[in-house]
């Protein structure tokens, strides 16, 4: 079985793009709120250099997500965000079976 090599620069690289354009700031401005300056930034997206430990916890911060979903591939992310969706749904759906039984016992009791 071929597997597809994970090449953690090109995710990371993604991933800052992804978030940074979702709030819709510049490179400069977020190398601003993460206390770095732009160049490392543009670096980091351009996948010319790597991270420290405090730049990613710094990024991360800035995006209000998880250090590690930064190194997370898209198709992970995903795929998680897909199952916590459906997780949600089902929970809604019990909640409301739960309520709906509830009212049901409740009214006969009366």
């Amino acid at each position: 079985m071929k597997t597809k090599k994970l090449d953690l620069r090109q995710i990371l690289s993604a991933n800052i793009k992804e978030q940074r354009q979702n709030l819709g700031i510049s490179q400069e401005k977020l190398a601003e709120m993460a206390g770095l300056s732009w160049q490392t930034v543009n670096s980091i997206e351009c996948q010319r250099t790597w991270v420290s430990d405090n730049t990613l916890e710094a990024l991360a911060a800035v995006f209000k997500i998880e250090t590690f979903q930064l190194l997370m591939p898209q198709e992970t992310r995903i795929a998680l965000s897909l199952n916590s969706t459906e997780t949600l749904r089902k929970l809604a759906e019990a909640k409301k079976d739960y309520d709906n039984t509830f009212a049901e016992i409740y009214s006969n009791a009366t």
